[in-house]
């Protein structure tokens, strides 16, 4: 009878992957970042556990939505208190901060609780080609 095998915290061994958000779809490119995250191109990925690696992206200025989600796309925060109901539309959250756009998209794509936001951690997103981890050795990841 094979065993399970589940890994530990000090099995896990993390490396950089630095994705180019140039003229890439949004959602294709969250699944992407979400997918190395959570650590399921890995062979010994464990659900309970955050075994994924580190993404990078760069480009955030760049990247690409189809049909009309331009100007029909809202992100909305309650504040809790009466009128606190802010809408923002994506082509407006785009020019402010475009790096917040993908960095919603990747979270709603990981779990929920410690878990998730201990992967959120991991993702570092900038809108333009320039970042401080050039010293962390990126691995290329080629959407398929």
């Amino acid at each position: 009878m094979q065993k399970t095998y589940l890994a530990k915290k000090t099995d896990i061994k993390r490396a950089w992957y630095i994705l180019d958000a140039r003229d890439k779809i949004l959602g294709r490119l969250a699944v992407q970042a979400a997918k190395i995250l959570r650590g399921k191109h890995k062979p010994q990925f464990t659900p309970s556990v955050d075994c994924g690696d580190n993404v990078l992206i760069v480009n955030a200025a760049s990247v690409r939505v189809t049909g009309r989600k331009l100007t029909q796309k809202v992100y909305r925060r309650f504040s809790g208190y009466p009128g606190g109901l802010r809408e923002v539309y994506l082509g407006e959250m785009l020019k402010k901060n475009p790096a917040e756009v993908i960095t919603l998209a990747v979270r709603r794509m990981l779990p929920g609780g410690p878990l998730g936001r201990d992967m959120l951690k991991k993702l570092k997103v900038y809108a333009q080609d320039k970042h401080p981890h050039s010293n962390a050795k990126p691995i290329s990841w080629e959407m398929k």
